[in-house]
């Protein structure tokens, strides 16, 4: 069987989601207490590819190698590409070429999630002779997106960078797959009126000099988390799938329902609920009194004494002492959140960066 290699990429600003993404890649924001990209290393490992290149941007990227080391620990051999400044996702694509080599390669955008992961599509294009494979997704609203325009035949005959009038609901999602004459393509390519290198500029290259784009629609979700609110959709997602576990401790009359997975260390103090689907990190302590309701993702080391947390994602590292309601918030690691007034009004919508104090 032909050698395949995986690129990840892990670069971008992350704009939308700052003050998060001050402190560190966007890619590292933890869905389901886990960061989003280590979803797609995941997923290139159980489709049989053990050798990844993660190719850094210029936001912390130190923080990634630190996380990600060689791979060992993720089963993998891990290879860092620096690409600094963005320009591109095909710009990006192209800084892996003396690693990839004559292979075959995925690439897999770190902020991008897959239900049911990607062995489907690697077995077919394995097994083709395309040089060039896009997954696609049917979508709501196709404008936002690259959208594939296909034949009668299903074969892809354009793509079109967020149109107007899209000519199909089918989305390119974040994962594609490549021959190496990918390269020769993006060789040639002028930046967009965006001034980046377009990964659809380059796909339509490969069409416009006559080798073939085979394209397959993904079956279960896929999840684009650009924005705060697609976060907290995927966070949704993932935390519907989970296994519940109790690794913790349960003390007096907690109350656990649902899907509930509680890490080592864990406490559950007297007169807390716990309402699933949730996950709990390691050495956590939650109450007296507290309630962390469904579709919450609690990080490690998190202390929430009163109050209530409802689908929301505390990264870790948290205090929370401000006995109020807290709903649909991102809380990045090592924030402290305490009780200012009690006649606020109840529910308050948070996006936090790392190292944050407020006072409620």
């Amino acid at each position: 069987m032909r050698s395949m290699k995986g690129v990840i990429l892990h670069g971008g600003r992350g704009t939308r989601l700052r003050p998060l993404t001050h402190t560190g890649p966007k890619q590292l924001i933890p869905i389901a207490n886990k960061p989003m990209s280590q979803y797609a290393l995941e997923d290139l490992r159980e489709a049989g590819i053990r050798d990844i290149a993660i190719v850094l941007g210029d936001v912390t990227p130190e923080k990634v190698i630190e996380y990600y080391g060689d791979g060992s620990n993720f089963g993998v051999r891990v290879t860092y590409i620096r690409q600094g400044e963005p320009k591109g996702i095909a710009q990006a694509v192209g800084l892996a070429q003396d690693y990839v080599g004559d292979d075959l390669f995925v690439v897999y955008l770190g902020d991008n999630l897959l239900r049911d992961g990607i062995r489907n599509l690697v077995e077919d294009f394995r097994g083709s002779n395309a040089a060039g494979q896009i997954a696609l997704c049917h979508v709501k609203n196709p404008e936002a997106f690259g959208v594939a325009e296909l034949n009668r035949e299903g074969r892809v005959v354009r793509l079109i960078e967020k149109p107007k009038a899209p000519p199909s609901d089918l989305a390119l999602v974040g994962v594609y797959m490549f021959r190496s004459m990918i390269f020769d393509v993006i060789d040639r390519l002028r930046p967009s009126e965006r001034g980046e290198l377009e990964i659809t500029e380059a796909v339509q290259g490969l069409m416009d000099m006559g080798y073939e784009v085979a394209s397959h629609v993904v079956s279960g979700w896929w999840k684009d988390t650009g924005k705060p609110e697609d976060i907290l959709e995927a966070n949704q997602l993932v935390l519907s799938d989970i296994r519940p576990i109790n690794r913790g401790r349960l003390e007096g009359d907690a109350i656990v329902t649902g899907k509930v997975s509680i890490d080592e260390g864990t406490v559950i103090g007297t007169g807390c609920t716990i309402r699933g689907p949730v996950i709990i990190g390691k050495n956590c302590k939650l109450g007296p009194e507290t309630y962390v309701g469904p579709y919450s993702s609690v990080g490690d080391d998190v202390s929430i004494r009163g109050g209530e947390i409802e689908n929301s994602i505390i990264v870790g590292d948290t205090v929370i002492e401000c006995g109020k309601r807290i709903v649909n918030s991102l809380i990045g690691r090592n924030s402290r959140i305490v009780s200012a007034d009690m006649n606020l009004p109840k529910g308050y919508k948070l996006i936090l960066g790392e190292n944050t104090f407020i006072s409620i």
